[in-house]
Protein backbone atom coordinates (compact mmCIF):
# COMPACT_ATOMS: atom_id res chain seq x y z
CA UNK A 1 0.00 0.00 0.00
CA UNK A 2 0.82 3.63 -0.77
CA UNK A 3 1.33 6.17 1.78
CA UNK A 4 1.64 10.23 1.78
CA UNK A 5 3.83 11.29 4.18
CA UNK A 6 6.04 14.02 5.33
CA UNK A 7 9.37 12.93 6.01
CA UNK A 8 12.61 13.63 7.65
CA UNK A 9 15.52 13.93 5.78
CA UNK A 10 18.09 16.14 7.57
CA UNK A 11 18.51 19.71 9.19
CA UNK A 12 16.18 21.60 7.42
CA UNK A 13 15.01 18.72 5.11
CA UNK A 14 11.30 17.74 5.09
CA UNK A 15 9.74 16.91 1.71
CA UNK A 16 5.97 15.66 1.56
CA UNK A 17 6.34 12.57 -0.82
CA UNK A 18 4.37 9.36 -1.61
CA UNK A 19 6.04 6.11 -1.45
CA UNK A 20 5.07 1.86 -0.74
CA UNK A 21 5.20 0.93 2.79
CA UNK A 22 6.15 -2.70 4.02
CA UNK A 23 3.58 -5.83 3.98
CA UNK A 24 1.94 -5.82 7.50
CA UNK A 25 2.88 -9.48 7.79
CA UNK A 26 1.83 -11.75 10.88
CA UNK A 27 3.86 -9.10 13.24
CA UNK A 28 2.59 -5.74 12.03
CA UNK A 29 -0.18 -3.52 12.26
CA UNK A 30 -1.11 -0.86 9.78
CA UNK A 31 -3.07 1.94 10.90
CA UNK A 32 -4.75 5.19 8.82
CA UNK A 33 -3.91 8.54 10.46
CA UNK A 34 -6.96 11.35 10.43
CA UNK A 35 -5.26 13.95 12.46
CA UNK A 36 -2.11 15.16 14.17
CA UNK A 37 -1.31 18.16 16.38
CA UNK A 38 1.90 20.04 15.42
CA UNK A 39 4.34 20.10 18.37
CA UNK A 40 7.22 22.34 18.74
CA UNK A 41 9.23 19.42 19.18
CA UNK A 42 9.50 18.49 15.62
CA UNK A 43 10.84 21.86 14.49
CA UNK A 44 14.11 20.64 17.07
CA UNK A 45 14.17 17.85 15.01
CA UNK A 46 14.34 19.92 12.20
CA UNK A 47 16.63 22.24 12.85
CA UNK A 48 18.94 19.62 13.94
CA UNK A 49 18.27 16.14 11.96
CA UNK A 50 20.77 13.26 12.47
CA UNK A 51 21.96 15.20 15.75
CA UNK A 52 18.87 14.85 17.76
CA UNK A 53 19.08 12.59 19.85
CA UNK A 54 15.68 10.51 18.42
CA UNK A 55 16.85 11.15 14.92
CA UNK A 56 19.19 7.97 13.36
CA UNK A 57 22.32 8.78 11.95
CA UNK A 58 21.26 7.30 8.47
CA UNK A 59 18.32 9.31 7.90
CA UNK A 60 19.51 11.32 4.73
CA UNK A 61 19.59 7.91 2.99
CA UNK A 62 16.20 5.74 5.03
CA UNK A 63 14.30 9.01 5.96
CA UNK A 64 11.76 9.16 8.90
CA UNK A 65 7.96 10.12 8.92
CA UNK A 66 7.61 13.24 11.39
CA UNK A 67 4.68 13.83 13.99
CA UNK A 68 3.85 11.93 17.33
CA UNK A 69 0.45 13.39 18.47
CA UNK A 70 -1.43 11.18 16.23
CA UNK A 71 -4.80 9.57 16.01
CA UNK A 72 -7.00 6.96 13.58
CA UNK A 73 -8.15 3.99 12.86
CA UNK A 74 -6.73 0.74 12.86
CA UNK A 75 -6.52 -0.78 9.02
CA UNK A 76 -4.91 -4.09 8.96
CA UNK A 77 -3.90 -6.68 11.41
CA UNK A 78 -1.10 -9.32 11.59
CA UNK A 79 -2.37 -12.86 12.97
CA UNK A 80 0.20 -12.03 15.99
CA UNK A 81 -1.84 -9.38 17.15
CA UNK A 82 -5.29 -10.54 16.72
CA UNK A 83 -5.84 -11.10 19.81
CA UNK A 84 -5.96 -7.67 20.79
CA UNK A 85 -6.67 -5.08 17.72
CA UNK A 86 -9.21 -5.20 14.32
CA UNK A 87 -10.22 -3.68 11.52
CA UNK A 88 -12.33 -0.34 12.46
CA UNK A 89 -10.62 -0.06 15.96
CA UNK A 90 -9.45 3.68 16.92
CA UNK A 91 -6.37 4.27 18.08
CA UNK A 92 -3.63 6.79 19.47
CA UNK A 93 0.15 6.58 20.18
CA UNK A 94 2.17 7.11 22.99
CA UNK A 95 5.46 7.80 21.40
CA UNK A 96 7.70 7.31 24.47
CA UNK A 97 7.83 3.83 24.37
CA UNK A 98 11.33 3.71 25.85
CA UNK A 99 11.64 0.21 24.59
CA UNK A 100 14.86 -0.91 26.89
CA UNK A 101 15.86 2.21 27.74
CA UNK A 102 15.77 4.04 23.73
CA UNK A 103 14.47 7.22 22.77
CA UNK A 104 13.45 6.13 19.02
CA UNK A 105 9.78 7.25 18.81
CA UNK A 106 7.14 7.39 16.42
CA UNK A 107 7.33 11.04 14.66
CA UNK A 108 11.37 11.35 15.03
CA UNK A 109 13.01 7.65 14.73
CA UNK A 110 10.94 5.48 11.93
CA UNK A 111 10.47 5.40 8.38
CA UNK A 112 7.32 3.89 8.28
CA UNK A 113 5.59 5.71 11.33
CA UNK A 114 5.10 9.06 12.45
CA UNK A 115 1.66 11.57 12.35
CA UNK A 116 2.20 13.11 9.05
CA UNK A 117 0.94 10.32 6.90
CA UNK A 118 -2.08 8.79 5.45
CA UNK A 119 -1.09 5.66 7.13
CA UNK A 120 1.79 4.23 8.91
CA UNK A 121 3.15 0.89 9.93
CA UNK A 122 2.87 0.32 13.81
CA UNK A 123 6.86 -0.57 15.35
CA UNK A 124 7.19 -3.42 16.84
CA UNK A 125 8.84 -1.43 19.53
CA UNK A 126 5.45 0.20 20.04
CA UNK A 127 3.21 -2.53 20.02
CA UNK A 128 5.50 -4.70 22.31
CA UNK A 129 5.33 -1.94 24.80
CA UNK A 130 1.54 -1.62 24.90
CA UNK A 131 1.55 2.06 23.23
CA UNK A 132 -0.75 1.51 20.60
CA UNK A 133 -3.98 2.52 23.06
CA UNK A 134 -7.98 2.15 22.07
CA UNK A 135 -9.99 4.86 21.24
CA UNK A 136 -13.10 4.84 21.87
CA UNK A 137 -14.47 8.07 20.21
CA UNK A 138 -14.68 9.10 16.35
CA UNK A 139 -13.94 12.91 17.58
CA UNK A 140 -10.05 12.55 16.39
CA UNK A 141 -8.48 15.68 17.46
CA UNK A 142 -8.79 15.11 21.22
CA UNK A 143 -7.48 11.30 20.45
CA UNK A 144 -4.38 13.82 18.77
CA UNK A 145 -3.86 16.35 22.03
CA UNK A 146 -4.19 12.79 24.01
CA UNK A 147 -0.18 13.05 23.93
CA UNK A 148 0.49 16.70 25.08
CA UNK A 149 -2.14 16.23 27.62
CA UNK A 150 -0.04 13.41 29.28
CA UNK A 151 2.81 15.62 29.23
CA UNK A 152 0.63 17.70 31.17
CA UNK A 153 -0.47 15.28 33.67
CA UNK A 154 2.94 13.53 34.12
CA UNK A 155 4.55 16.96 35.25
CA UNK A 156 1.41 17.24 37.90
CA UNK A 157 2.50 13.84 38.86
CA UNK A 158 6.27 14.60 38.95
CA UNK A 159 6.18 17.19 41.69
CA UNK A 160 7.62 15.88 44.68
CA UNK A 161 7.59 17.68 48.54
CA UNK A 162 9.56 15.95 51.09
CA UNK A 163 8.05 15.56 54.90
CA UNK A 164 11.14 17.94 57.08
CA UNK A 165 13.00 15.26 59.06
CA UNK A 166 11.59 11.35 57.00
CA UNK A 167 13.31 10.82 54.23
CA UNK A 168 9.94 10.63 52.32
CA UNK A 169 9.23 12.12 48.86
CA UNK A 170 5.32 12.91 48.22
CA UNK A 171 4.53 12.70 44.69
CA UNK A 172 2.09 15.03 43.12
CA UNK A 173 0.96 18.46 43.66
CA UNK A 174 0.15 20.08 47.28
CA UNK A 175 -3.35 19.19 47.45
CA UNK A 176 -5.62 22.36 48.58
CA UNK A 177 -1.83 24.03 48.23
CA UNK A 178 -1.15 27.03 46.37
CA UNK A 179 0.55 26.53 42.73
CA UNK A 180 1.79 28.99 40.17
CA UNK A 181 2.30 28.44 36.27
CA UNK A 182 4.06 31.16 34.74
CA UNK A 183 3.94 31.80 30.98
CA UNK A 184 1.01 30.04 31.29
CA UNK A 185 -1.05 30.82 28.51
CA UNK A 186 0.59 29.04 25.64
CA UNK A 187 -1.42 26.17 24.34
CA UNK A 188 0.36 24.06 26.90
CA UNK A 189 -0.08 26.18 29.72
CA UNK A 190 -4.36 26.14 28.98
CA UNK A 191 -4.09 22.12 28.60
CA UNK A 192 -2.51 22.64 32.80
CA UNK A 193 -4.95 24.94 34.05
CA UNK A 194 -7.58 22.44 32.52
CA UNK A 195 -5.72 19.89 34.13
CA UNK A 196 -5.70 21.87 37.44
CA UNK A 197 -9.26 22.79 37.60
CA UNK A 198 -10.63 19.69 36.42
CA UNK A 199 -8.13 16.88 37.77
CA UNK A 200 -8.71 14.89 41.87
CA UNK A 201 -5.49 16.52 43.69
CA UNK A 202 -6.51 20.12 42.92
CA UNK A 203 -4.57 23.47 44.36
CA UNK A 204 -6.63 26.06 46.50
CA UNK A 205 -4.62 28.94 44.45
CA UNK A 206 -4.02 28.74 40.87
CA UNK A 207 -2.32 31.94 39.52
CA UNK A 208 -1.28 32.63 36.00
CA UNK A 209 1.35 34.47 34.63
CA UNK A 210 1.93 36.27 30.74
CA UNK A 211 2.86 39.63 29.54
CA UNK A 212 0.40 39.51 27.20
CA UNK A 213 -3.09 40.79 28.01
CA UNK A 214 -4.40 39.66 24.70
CA UNK A 215 -3.29 35.78 25.71
CA UNK A 216 -4.43 36.64 29.34
CA UNK A 217 -7.73 37.65 28.01
CA UNK A 218 -8.38 34.68 25.74
CA UNK A 219 -7.43 32.04 28.60
CA UNK A 220 -9.55 33.82 31.21
CA UNK A 221 -12.74 34.26 28.47
CA UNK A 222 -12.33 29.85 28.69
CA UNK A 223 -10.92 29.31 32.26
CA UNK A 224 -12.81 31.65 33.71
CA UNK A 225 -12.42 32.82 37.53
CA UNK A 226 -16.25 32.15 38.59
CA UNK A 227 -15.90 28.79 36.66
CA UNK A 228 -12.71 28.07 38.61
CA UNK A 229 -14.91 29.21 41.95
CA UNK A 230 -16.91 26.45 41.48
CA UNK A 231 -14.03 23.88 41.16
CA UNK A 232 -12.91 25.28 44.49
CA UNK A 233 -10.13 27.18 43.03
CA UNK A 234 -9.07 30.69 43.90
CA UNK A 235 -7.87 32.06 40.11
CA UNK A 236 -6.07 34.95 38.91
CA UNK A 237 -4.47 35.97 35.69
CA UNK A 238 -1.51 38.33 36.09
CA UNK A 239 0.85 39.99 33.54
CA UNK A 240 3.90 40.21 35.22
CA UNK A 241 5.27 42.22 32.61
CA UNK A 242 3.24 44.97 33.82
CA UNK A 243 4.76 44.36 37.72
CA UNK A 244 7.84 46.60 38.84
CA UNK A 245 8.84 43.23 41.02
CA UNK A 246 6.92 40.64 39.47
CA UNK A 247 8.23 37.81 42.20
CA UNK A 248 7.08 40.53 44.80
CA UNK A 249 3.70 40.54 43.26
CA UNK A 250 3.08 37.05 43.13
CA UNK A 251 4.00 36.11 46.01
CA UNK A 252 1.87 38.35 48.06
CA UNK A 253 -0.68 36.53 46.00
CA UNK A 254 0.28 33.83 48.37
CA UNK A 255 -0.02 35.79 51.70
CA UNK A 256 3.64 36.17 51.55
CA UNK A 257 4.33 32.52 52.12
CA UNK A 258 5.16 31.58 48.03
CA UNK A 259 4.28 28.79 46.23
CA UNK A 260 4.28 25.06 46.85
CA UNK A 261 4.36 24.01 43.13
CA UNK A 262 5.48 26.32 40.18
CA UNK A 263 5.44 25.29 36.14
CA UNK A 264 7.82 26.94 34.33
CA UNK A 265 6.63 27.26 30.70
CA UNK A 266 9.25 29.17 28.81
CA UNK A 267 12.77 28.35 28.65
CA UNK A 268 13.64 31.65 29.30
CA UNK A 269 16.19 32.62 32.06
CA UNK A 270 14.44 35.48 34.07
CA UNK A 271 11.21 33.33 34.18
CA UNK A 272 12.70 30.58 35.71
CA UNK A 273 14.73 32.49 38.08
CA UNK A 274 10.85 34.26 39.16
CA UNK A 275 9.80 30.86 39.30
CA UNK A 276 12.69 29.97 41.98
CA UNK A 277 12.05 33.33 43.52
CA UNK A 278 8.15 32.72 44.45
CA UNK A 279 8.62 29.08 46.05
CA UNK A 280 7.81 28.53 49.27
CA UNK A 281 9.19 26.12 52.32
CA UNK A 282 9.42 22.41 50.56
CA UNK A 283 8.20 24.25 47.30
CA UNK A 284 9.12 22.31 43.82
CA UNK A 285 10.17 24.61 40.51
CA UNK A 286 9.17 22.36 37.75
CA UNK A 287 11.33 23.48 34.64
CA UNK A 288 8.74 21.99 31.77
CA UNK A 289 9.48 23.95 28.66
CA UNK A 290 12.54 22.28 26.94
CA UNK A 291 15.55 24.85 25.88
CA UNK A 292 16.95 24.15 22.41
CA UNK A 293 20.16 26.01 23.93
CA UNK A 294 22.32 23.00 25.28
CA UNK A 295 23.97 25.80 27.49
CA UNK A 296 20.40 27.58 28.79
CA UNK A 297 20.68 27.87 32.87
CA UNK A 298 19.80 30.26 34.90
CA UNK A 299 20.69 31.07 38.45
CA UNK A 300 19.15 28.74 41.59
CA UNK A 301 19.10 30.44 45.42
CA UNK A 302 21.11 28.15 47.11
CA UNK A 303 20.00 29.27 50.63
CA UNK A 304 16.56 28.50 49.96
CA UNK A 305 17.84 24.78 49.00
CA UNK A 306 19.63 24.27 52.03
CA UNK A 307 16.90 25.81 54.48
CA UNK A 308 13.87 25.87 52.80
CA UNK A 309 13.92 22.66 51.51
CA UNK A 310 13.49 24.12 47.83
CA UNK A 311 13.98 21.84 44.37
CA UNK A 312 13.72 21.37 40.71
CA UNK A 313 11.99 18.91 38.91
CA UNK A 314 11.59 18.23 35.23
CA UNK A 315 9.52 16.22 33.11
CA UNK A 316 9.64 15.95 29.14
CA UNK A 317 6.82 13.17 28.05
CA UNK A 318 4.27 11.78 29.66
CA UNK A 319 4.12 8.13 30.13
CA UNK A 320 1.10 5.26 28.88
CA UNK A 321 -0.84 5.66 32.07
CA UNK A 322 -0.88 9.81 32.11
CA UNK A 323 -2.01 9.16 28.30
CA UNK A 324 -4.86 6.51 29.85
CA UNK A 325 -5.91 9.08 32.08
CA UNK A 326 -6.36 12.24 29.67
CA UNK A 327 -8.22 9.60 27.26
CA UNK A 328 -10.65 8.58 30.30
CA UNK A 329 -10.78 12.23 31.41
CA UNK A 330 -11.72 13.91 28.09
CA UNK A 331 -14.17 10.65 27.40
CA UNK A 332 -15.96 12.06 30.23
CA UNK A 333 -16.07 14.99 29.88
CA UNK A 334 -13.80 16.60 32.32
CA UNK A 335 -10.88 17.63 30.03
CA UNK A 336 -11.91 19.71 26.98
CA UNK A 337 -7.93 20.69 25.24
CA UNK A 338 -10.04 22.55 22.38
CA UNK A 339 -8.55 25.41 23.72
CA UNK A 340 -5.09 23.93 22.44
CA UNK A 341 -6.07 24.74 19.16
CA UNK A 342 -5.61 27.88 17.03
CA UNK A 343 -5.02 26.78 13.37
CA UNK A 344 -5.94 23.93 11.12
CA UNK A 345 -4.68 22.82 7.97
CA UNK A 346 -4.55 19.33 5.81
CA UNK A 347 -1.09 17.39 4.91
CA UNK A 348 -0.14 19.47 2.15
CA UNK A 349 0.50 22.48 4.25
CA UNK A 350 2.63 20.64 6.71
CA UNK A 351 6.03 21.49 5.22
CA UNK A 352 5.99 25.13 5.22
CA UNK A 353 3.98 25.06 8.87
CA UNK A 354 7.29 23.28 9.88
CA UNK A 355 9.60 24.93 8.41
CA UNK A 356 7.94 28.27 10.13
CA UNK A 357 6.76 27.37 13.13
CA UNK A 358 8.10 29.73 15.45
CA UNK A 359 6.98 32.44 13.27
CA UNK A 360 3.28 31.55 13.42
CA UNK A 361 1.51 32.71 16.42
CA UNK A 362 -1.25 30.86 18.19
CA UNK A 363 -1.25 27.63 19.80
CA UNK A 364 -1.31 24.61 18.45
CA UNK A 365 -1.73 23.50 14.69
CA UNK A 366 -3.91 20.70 14.21
CA UNK A 367 -3.44 18.68 10.92
CA UNK A 368 -6.24 16.39 8.82
CA UNK A 369 -3.90 14.41 7.16
CA UNK A 370 -6.74 12.82 4.54
CA UNK A 371 -7.39 16.30 3.17
CA UNK A 372 -5.40 19.19 1.79
CA UNK A 373 -6.05 22.43 3.57
CA UNK A 374 -4.17 25.50 3.85
CA UNK A 375 -3.40 26.22 7.41
CA UNK A 376 -5.96 28.83 8.76
CA UNK A 377 -6.03 29.96 11.83
CA UNK A 378 -9.60 29.79 13.32
CA UNK A 379 -9.83 33.49 14.35
CA UNK A 380 -9.47 33.90 10.12
CA UNK A 381 -12.63 31.64 9.07
CA UNK A 382 -15.38 34.71 9.07
CA UNK A 383 -13.22 36.66 6.77
CA UNK A 384 -12.35 33.47 4.75
CA UNK A 385 -16.09 32.58 4.51
CA UNK A 386 -16.83 35.52 2.85
CA UNK A 387 -15.68 33.68 -0.51
CA UNK A 388 -15.61 30.21 1.03
CA UNK A 389 -18.84 28.40 1.67
CA UNK A 390 -16.62 25.91 4.01
CA UNK A 391 -15.12 28.74 6.08
CA UNK A 392 -18.65 30.45 6.86
CA UNK A 393 -20.10 27.10 8.06
CA UNK A 394 -17.04 26.55 10.09
CA UNK A 395 -17.08 30.25 11.56
CA UNK A 396 -20.86 29.31 12.61
CA UNK A 397 -19.89 25.85 14.30
CA UNK A 398 -16.94 27.31 16.49
CA UNK A 399 -18.70 30.79 17.13
CA UNK A 400 -21.62 28.85 18.82
CA UNK A 401 -18.36 26.57 20.98
CA UNK A 402 -16.90 30.03 22.25
CA UNK A 403 -14.61 29.74 19.19
CA UNK A 404 -12.87 26.56 20.16
CA UNK A 405 -12.42 24.03 17.54
CA UNK A 406 -14.51 21.20 18.50
CA UNK A 407 -16.37 17.65 17.19
CA UNK A 408 -19.51 19.17 14.89
CA UNK A 409 -16.75 21.64 13.59
CA UNK A 410 -14.33 18.15 12.71
CA UNK A 411 -17.14 16.12 11.43
CA UNK A 412 -17.85 19.10 8.95
CA UNK A 413 -14.91 19.27 7.70
CA UNK A 414 -13.58 15.96 6.99
CA UNK A 415 -17.65 15.29 5.93
CA UNK A 416 -16.76 17.99 2.84
CA UNK A 417 -12.90 17.10 2.35
CA UNK A 418 -12.18 13.99 3.08
CA UNK A 419 -11.64 11.83 -0.08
Amino acid sequence: MKTRAVRLYGAHDIRLEEFELSPVGDDGVRCKVISDSICMSTYKALQQGAAHKRVPDDVATNPTIIRHEFCGIVDEVGRNWAHKFKKGDGFVIQPAHMYQGSLTAPGYSFRECGGDATYVNIPWETLHMDCLLPYNSDVYFYGSLAEPMSCIIATFHAMYHTRDGEYVHDMGIVEGGKMALLAGVGPMGLGAIDYALHCDRKPSLLVVTDIDDARLARAESIYTVEHAKACGVELHYVNTGKAEHPAETLRELTGGTGYDDVICFAPVKPVVEQGDAILAVDGCLNFFAGPSDTQFSATVNFYNVHYGRTHVAATNHGNTDDMREAIAMMNKGLLNPAAMITHIGGLDCVVETTTNLPKIPGGKKLIYTQIDLPLTAIADFAEKGKTEPLFAELDNIVTAHNGLWNAEAEHYLLEKRQK
